[in-house]
């Protein structure tokens, strides 16, 4: 019982697989500086890497 409570609290704890884009879209990253952005920087996301090489917002 006590071991499944403490699996139950590490994965209350988890960071969610589902965060939101640092930004709606590569125009607004620009405008903050933000562009050729690596996959793996805070301010990636999938959605800016139009081509897929693990670079978004490429200038």
């Amino acid at each position: 019982m006590i071991a499944a409570t403490l699996v139950l609290a590490a994965l209350a704890g988890a960071p969610s697989a589902t965060a939101e884009a640092p930004f709606r879209n590569c125009t607004e990253a620009k405008q903050a500086g933000h562009y050729n952005i690596p996959q793996g920087s805070d301010y990636y996301w999938s959605g800016g890497d139009r081509d897929g090489d693990g670079i978004a917002c490429e200038a």
